[in-house]
């Protein structure tokens, strides 16, 4: 079964389990998606009030940008976890010769590599989703302002959980340039989102 077809307190369980997946890149696209998930219905609570009839154009960019990003972070909770145990299926791999070793070895380079790009690309979608919350700012039902902040706190936490999941396959790879690419890259990212989700969080701090 996979973990999006669970109902939440099997997967909160497994995830508690010693299985050592789901772990923090699975949980880390999770919360993604209920961040960006909440922009979208703060959007939902918005379109079609009177009050907020001026910006009804935006609202549902934001509110079809969000249902778009909620999905893609749904399915990153999968992603993650078939990624993990493709690095996991390496260590069945025979070793008694050179060749199957050379092999082993190979394959897991190989899986390191998929099981990096996989929460990379989570952290890729938090940003463009905490760039959807901002423009939910000062034009949204503000009945619902918590839940932007909500949002903002939620994807926060998932670009830092997904970035440590980069760096932890990051240092079994032995590709220079491609370690290299990738750390700037995340960092990048990081130097993009943290602030955006601070600014986020502390503009609704002060509207409540």
């Amino acid at each position: 079964m996979k973990l999006t077809e669970m109902k939440v307190n099997e997967f909160i369980s497994v995830l508690a389990s010693d299985a050592p997946a789901p772990g923090g890149g699975s949980a880390s696209a999770l919360a993604g998606a209920m961040g960006v998930g909440l922009s979208k219905m703060v959007a939902a609570l918005t379109l079609g009030k009177p009050k907020y009839a001026e910006y009804e154009e935006k609202v549902q960019q934001i509110f079809d940008r969000a249902d778009k990003l909620t999905k893609e972070l749904v399915n990153g909770i999968d992603r993650d976890t078939e990624a993990f145990d493709g690095v996991s299926a390496v260590f069945a791999m025979p070793k008694s010769t050179d060749e199957e070793k050379a092999a082993r070895k190979e394959a897991m380079q190989k899986a390191l590599k998929e099981a990096t790009l996989v929460p990379y690309s989570i952290m890729e979608l938090c940003l463009e989703s905490l760039t959807v919350v901002e423009m939910g700012l000062g034009c949204t039902n503000t009945n619902a302002a918590s839940d932007l902040g909500v949002a903002s706190l939620n994807l926060k936490s998932a670009v830092q959980g997904a970035w440590l999941n980069v760096l932890i396959n990051l240092g079994g790879i032995r590709d220079e340039a491609f370690v290299n690419e990738y750390c700037t890259k995340g960092e990048e990212i990081l130097q993009k989102a943290l602030p955006l989700a601070d600014k986020i969080y502390n503009e609704i701090l002060k509207s409540l």
